[in-house]
């Protein structure tokens, strides 16, 4: 790696650090394919008591042993179940990051809640519970900490925090399947869990999710919540309160149910391909690793480094495009802006060009005063690295061997 170091770039005409492609990546097989095809027997594919929804939800709690399980039809659909199951009123507000998924966000805003953007600590890229009680208010009810990029969120000091002002917190679990909080699964700690089955995370079945509760106040309802507030364990169609219909489907519950049991393995060689990283990269200049406390366990949905532009003389831009060169499949930045400055907010254009919450005067929210100065930074200064479980232990050393050439050629 050292004699890597002094060779020129392979944007500049060098010899790529990374010399192979990507080893590929199947992710569905004879599992899924065995319970698809028992699936086209059946006389119905609805959900409830649906034979693949049953055996999903029983592999979903060998992993979280939830009380109360909701399987329904996307991530962003278990985070507005998770919100719906609150009963919180217009104008309540919830704390979250500026550094997410939209879909984190949705829910608050159908509801008529508002949100509030907490800054975040610089190197877990995760919410920062200093930042976090500065903006309670009279109006805060809950708190959504997501576990980003599979690096659990700091869990004890929210729940310190959610009880010293009698908070709800739910955990935002989607890019952090078989993370580990001091030992313990992300989501079995705040008041609700929600996880998704996208297309692009650790498991999938294309498009799905799971909203949790070990929370008797909020669990016994959770699936009401995405079936139109029926009661399907009486039968009962006479809703008492307004629910979205976000129900899964069999055929997803199938392939859920297959990828479910793979989900430790995949997780587990996630962790050691981007502990693995870290370990050879901690130590070059201008490079600041992602920060993953002793006692946790990221599962890397992906792996953002930053950089240090008082040691190294190039923009963010020209690092990663150096990268590629190299062969990493690396790109500049994550978010193309922190969430609180995306046009639907800055414009407060969430209801046909206006925010009820607003123009009724329950909130004087304005986010185009908001500023998260950490999380600014953050987005200025990060790279994404892809990481796959396919991925073997001499394709990161290869990579690791490219940021090294790169951080070392552009070190002042």
């Amino acid at each position: 790696m050292n004699t890597l170091a002094n060779e020129p770039l392979a944007i500049n005409g060098g010899s790529p650090a990374v010399d192979e492609p990507m080893p590929p990546l199947k992710r569905w097989g004879k599992e899924e394919l065995a319970r698809l095809t028992e699936m086209v027997d059946q006389d119905s594919l609805f959900y409830w008591n649906g034979p693949q929804t049953t055996a999903m939800l029983a592999e979903f709690r060998k992993l979280y042993p939830f009380e109360h399980c909701a399987p329904c039809s996307s991530g962003t659909a278990a985070l507005h179940m998770a919100v719906s199951a609150l009963n919180l009123k217009p104008g309540d507000e919830i704390i979250s990051t500026p550094i997410t998924d939209m879909g984190t966000f949705t829910g608050i805003l159908v509801q008529q809640c508002v949100p509030v953007f907490a800054d975040l600590k610089p190197h877990t890229y995760n919410l920062d519970s200093a930042s976090i009680e500065e903006k309670i208010t009279s109006k805060t009810k809950a708190i959504i900490a997501v576990h980003l990029a599979g690096n659990p969120a700091d869990m004890d000091a929210i729940m310190a925090i959610a009880k010293k002002y009698n908070l709800y917190v739910i955990e935002d679990c989607a890019q952090a399947w078989g993370a580990k909080y001091k030992g313990t699964n992300v989501g079995l700690i705040g008041d609700v869990a929600c996880y998704s089955l996208n297309d692009f995370k650790h498991i999938s079945c294309g498009d799905g999710g799971m909203v949790c509760s070990n929370n008797p106040d909020i669990g016994p309802n959770l699936q009401m919540w995405g079936d139109k507030h029926y009661d399907r364990k009486t039968g009962t169609r006479a809703p008492t309160q307004l629910g979205m219909n976000y129900r899964m489907s069999e055929p997803l519950s199938a392939v859920a149910a297959a990828q479910l049991p793979k989900m430790e393995s995949i997780c587990k060689a996630r962790t050691r391909l981007g502990t693995r990283l870290s370990e050879t990269i901690k130590d070059l200049p201008g490079i600041h690793i992602p920060e993953v406390n002793d006692e946790d366990t990221s599962t890397y949905w992906f792996y953002l480094l930053r950089l240090d532009f008082s040691i190294l003389s190039c923009s963010q831009d020209e690092f990663a495009e150096a990268l590629k060169a190299e062969g990493v499949p690396a790109n500049s930045g994550y978010l193309p802006m922190a969430v609180y400055r995306y046009p639907v907010f800055q414009d407060h254009n969430f209801f046909g060009g206006t925010w009820p919450v607003k123009d009724l005067g329950l909130t004087d929210m304005d986010y185009t005063k908001v500023n998260c100065p950490v999380a600014e930074k953050i987005l200025k200064t990060c790279i994404f690295i892809s990481i796959k479980e396919s991925m073997t232990d001499s394709y990161i050393e290869k990579i690791a061997a490219a940021i090294t050439k790169v951080a070392h050629h552009y070190a002042k």
